[in-house]
């Protein structure tokens, strides 16, 4: 009977102490609490395992829990950060994938975050909140490479269409007819010379001819400025002469409308008077002494 119990005890002491290992092996009472984060890579992230460490600003803050490849763009990888509850992950956090040294082992490395800036929470219809992401420096160097490279690439292309077979025949008849030119100019060096001084010799009498032309042009100038003059002269003139017409023609309308009718009314009593003036003389002529004893009645008529 007592070894019965002395074999219960034995095995619940050893039952304690392994769930106590347990507990203790697991974190047990400083256990550390972790809130999930989702980030998105555009890039390849080869050396990365579950696990690997979480760094802020070179701390380690957490493990990555899960890798996964976007279903709906394979180019995309998904991750799944577990970070230490506390950690101030903002919304200007910035996650970049790194490694260790030469090993090729690679990690996360969080870093930004304005003093001032809000937490990073999760948005609406997303489960965990996502941390911006930036190429890493092996991508940003891959792209750098890449453009260098297509560009020499191109360049190289360049220059072999530039050397071409047919292009070296060109430039070899090119430089044969640059050494005949020089070879002629050497022949003809003294006609050069000739040519040279008698060129001088022109642009020495084109300047002279230059001097001597200023006075002309100054004269033609004030010949142009006199002629101007005048055309202000004619202008005001003629000017004057329109407001001469004008004054004219208001006179003739004014004549006309007051002076004609009343010659019109003359002319017509010059004609009665006219008129009368010739039946006196045919009377007189008829009968002089009508003019001093004045006219006889004239008899009556049978009948009347």
């Amino acid at each position: 009977m007592n070894y019965a119990v002395v074999g219960a005890f034995v095995l619940v002491l050893g039952s304690v102490l392994i769930a106590g290992v347990l507990w203790l092996a697991s974190g047990g009472a400083f256990r550390q609490s972790y809130d999930l984060y989702r980030a998105v890579e555009d890039e390849s992230v080869s050396g990365l395992n579950v696990n690997a460490p979480v760094k802020f600003n070179g701390v380690e803050v957490g493990k990555v829990q899960e890798i996964k490849l976007d279903q709906g763009n394979p180019d995309r990888v998904n991750l799944l950060f577990a970070i230490e509850r506390g950690t101030p992950i903002k919304v200007d956090t910035i996650a970049v994938l790194k490694t260790q040294g030469l090993t090729g082992i690679a990690y996360v490395e969080l870093s930004g975050g304005a003093r001032d800036a809000p937490l990073l929470r999760a948005t609406k219809g997303s489960r965990y909140p996502l941390i911006t992401t930036k190429p890493s420096l092996s991508a940003r160097l891959e792209n750098v490479l890449t453009t260098v490279l297509s560009k020499l690439d191109s360049t190289s292309t360049n220059i072999s269409s530039f050397l071409s077979q047919k292009n070296q025949e060109a430039f070899s008849s090119a430089l044969a007819d640059v050494a005949a030119l020089t070879r002629t100019l050497a022949a003809r060096r003294d006609e050069l010379d000739a040519v040279m001084a008698d060129a001088a010799r022109t642009l020495d009498n084109a300047a002279q001819a230059s001097a001597q032309i200023g006075p002309v042009i100054e004269r033609i100038g004030r010949g142009a400025d006199a002629i101007e003059k005048m055309g202000g002269e004619v202008a005001r003139t003629s000017a004057g002469a329109g407001k001469t017409v004008e004054a004219v023609g208001a006179d003739v309308q004014r004549f006309t409308a007051e002076t004609l009718p009343e010659l019109e009314r003359l002319l017509g009593e010059l004609s009665v008077l006219s008129t009368s003036l010739r039946s006196l003389i045919e009377q007189t002529e008829r009968d002089p002494r009508g003019l001093l004893f004045g006219r006889k009645p004239v008899p009556a008529g049978p009948g009347e």
